[in-house]
C-alpha cells in the first residue's frame, strides 16, 4: 500500500450534446491520454450525459470503461446538474466501478448518488449535488452528516471528495457565484480537520483551484466544451477544446494537478456566446 495516487479526472462530458460532437470529443481526448502513466483511477465529476439520459450515461460508461479495462484501474462518477438519478443509478449504480464494470462502491442510503470506496488506502467518496431542474448544487444536512461519518475514521492513504459544483467562485464572474454549490460553508466544516487531501470538481467547463477550510479544491475544464473567461465579464463564451487533469497525491506537492489538452484542430472555435445574465446570444465584444 502506497499514499501515493495518481488520478485521470474528467468531467461534463454532456454526451447527446445537440450543438458538439461530445463522444468524439470524449474519444479524443482518452485517445490522447493513452500515454499517461501510472494511472490508479478515474473519475467523472458529472454532466454525463447532456440530456440526461441512460443512452449517454451509458456511452460514457462504455468509453471510459474500455480505457480503464486496458489499465486494470477502477472508474468512478457523481452527478451533475444535467443528469437524472434514475438514469445514473441504472447505468452506473453506486457509481463506483472496477476494472471489469463490476459495482464496487457503498452507497449511502436514502435516495441520493453518493457513495465510497477505497483504491489501494485511498478512499474516494463522491457527493451528489444534483438539484433536479436547477443549474446550481446542494447536498442537503443529511448528506453532509453522512459524509462526517465517513470521515470519522481516518483511510490509510486519506480520502478525497469528488463532486459536480465546485464551492468556489471567479469573483469578477457575474455567474458563478449563483450556479456554484449553495452549501459549501457546510461542506467546509464536514471536512475541516479531516484526512480529505483534495476535493475534486467539475461544472465550470475551466480549471479553476482554491482552499476550502484548507482543503484544496480543484475545478477540472470539461470535455464538451471550454468556457473562455477572456470575454467581459457579462457574456459567456464557449469554445471547443476537450481537456483533464491528471491529479497526483503524495509527495511534497501533493496534490499537483495538471492540465491535458486533447490535440483537436478545432480547439478554441465558438461554440456560444450569450448573455451571462440574460441567457440570451450576445454579440462580440472582445475583438
Amino acid at each position: 500500500m502506497t499514499d501515493r495516487h495518481r488520478i485521470l479526472h474528467l468531467s461534463d462530458t454532456h454526451l447527446r450534446h445537440p450543438a458538439v460532437d461530445a463522444e468524439a470529443a470524449l474519444a479524443g481526448l482518452l485517445h490522447d491520454a493513452r500515454h499517461v502513466p501510472a494511472l490508479d483511477l478515474v473519475v467523472v465529476s458529472g454532466d454525463l450525459a447532456d440530456d440526461g439520459s441512460a443512452e449517454g450515461c451509458a456511452g460514457v460508461r462504455d468509453q471510459v470503461g474500455r480505457f480503464c479495462a486496458e489499465r486494470g484501474i477502477p472508474h468512478v462518477y457523481c452527478t451533475g446538474n444535467h443528469d437524472t438519478r434514475a438514469a445514473f443509478t441504472e447505468v452506473f449504480g453506486s457509481g463506483h466501478l472496477a476494472a471489469d464494470g463490476t459495482d464496487r462502491g457503498q452507497a449511502m442510503p436514502g435516495g441520493t448518488c453518493a457513495a465510497v470506496s477505497h483504491v489501494g488506502g485511498l478512499r474516494v467518496i463522491t457527493l451528489d449535488s444534483l438539484v433536479p431542474g436547477e443549474v446550481h448544487g446542494e447536498l442537503g444536512p443529511a448528506q453532509l452528516a453522512w459524509l462526517r461519518q465517513v470521515l470519522a475514521e481516518p483511510a490509510p492513504a486519506g480520502s478525497v471528495v469528488v463532486l459536480h459544483h465546485p464551492p468556489l467562485a471567479v469573483p469578477t464572474s457575474l455567474i458563478m457565484d449563483r450556479v456554484n454549490l449553495r452549501d459549501g460553508a457546510a461542506l467546509a466544516a464536514a471536512v475541516r480537520g479531516s484526512d480529505v487531501r483534495a476535493i475534486l470538481c467539475g461544472h465550470f467547463h475551466l480549471q479553476l483551484s482554491g482552499l476550502l477550510a484548507g482543503v484544496p479544491v480543484w475545478v477540472t475544464p470539461g470535455v464538451v466544451t471550454r468556457i473562455d473567461l477572456s470575454t467581459p465579464p457579462r457574456l459567456e463564451r464557449a469554445v471547443l477544446g476537450a481537456a483533464a487533469t491528471v491529479v497526483d497525491l503524495g509527495g511534497p506537492a501533493s496534490p499537483l494537478c495538471h492540465v491535458l489538452h486533447a490535440r483537436d484542430p478545432r480547439a478554441g472555435e465558438q461554440v456560444y456566446l450569450v448573455d451571462a445574465v440574460s441567457g440570451q446570444g450576445a454579440a462580440d465584444e472582445t475583438s
